[in-house]
């Protein structure tokens, strides 16, 4: 890897450069889509991808986009697939696919290197968070957990609601909370587990003897002792 493909790598990671300067086909709404537009940033992060593999995977890229129409329709396939992956985790996914491979990545490739991009940090993946989660016993916080924001996503969706409820409904809750904990992780934010917070326990003063004699005398009055 040359010298100025590292530096655009650390470039991409950060989210500096921008898309309008790295690609004339940029990604937009597919025809027909129901599901809410994609936010600019993730727009972005798509394109910075797309240059960088372009630098790196330079003929292959053009062997496997040669035309701008492909290139914009497998562009929104993309961003369509990845959409819901924090901006960073994608932009350290496609780091880590530049890294560890020579390969342009196909799409399904780019999902598991956004999920190896999670290790880096000590970070499991969703689903091992899910269900470590759900397996944790009580107290939580005195649990062994593998990071802090398994922890702190589980407690976001409520132990209540992992527990009862069936994965269909409870994971893509959890994976809300924990996508946005990676994310800042990412970002540089550290977490600690909080401690358990218990209730004060004041043991109650003891009457004045004047007072425990006359509530004695009341109640044998009314019990007839």
């Amino acid at each position: 890897m040359t010298d100025n493909s590292r530096d655009l790598i650390q470039r991409v990671a950060q989210g500096i450069e921008a898309s309008q300067t790295t690609s004339t086909t940029p990604p937009g709404p597919t025809e027909g889509e129901t599901r809410p537009a994609a936010a600019a940033e993730h727009i972005e992060a798509i394109n910075q991808v797309f240059a960088l593999f372009r630098l790196n995977y330079h003929n292959q890229y053009y062997a496997a986009f040669p035309d701008a129409e492909q290139l914009k329709q497998i562009k929104k396939l993309w961003l369509d697939s990845l959409r819901d992956y924090p901006v960073e985790q994608i932009l350290r996914g496609a780091r880590h696919a530049i890294e560890h491979s020579e390969y342009l990545p196909t799409l399904n490739r780019m999902h598991e290197c956004c999920q190896a991009g999670l290790a880096e940090f000590g970070l499991p993946s969703t689903r091992d968070a899910y269900v470590e989660a759900c397996n944790a016993r009580s107290p939580k916080s005195a649990q062994r957990w593998s990071h802090p924001a398994v922890y702190l996503a589980g407690r976001d969706s409520e132990w209540f609601f992992l527990a009862n409820e069936a994965e269909q409904r409870a994971l893509p809750v959890f994976e809300r909370h924990y996508r946005d904990y990676c994310a800042r992780v990412m970002r540089g934010e550290e977490f600690s587990i909080p401690p358990e917070q218990t209730l004060e326990h004041h043991e109650a003063e003891p009457l004045p003897v004047e007072e425990q004699l006359e509530q004695l005398r009341k109640l044998r009055e009314e019990t007839g002792i």
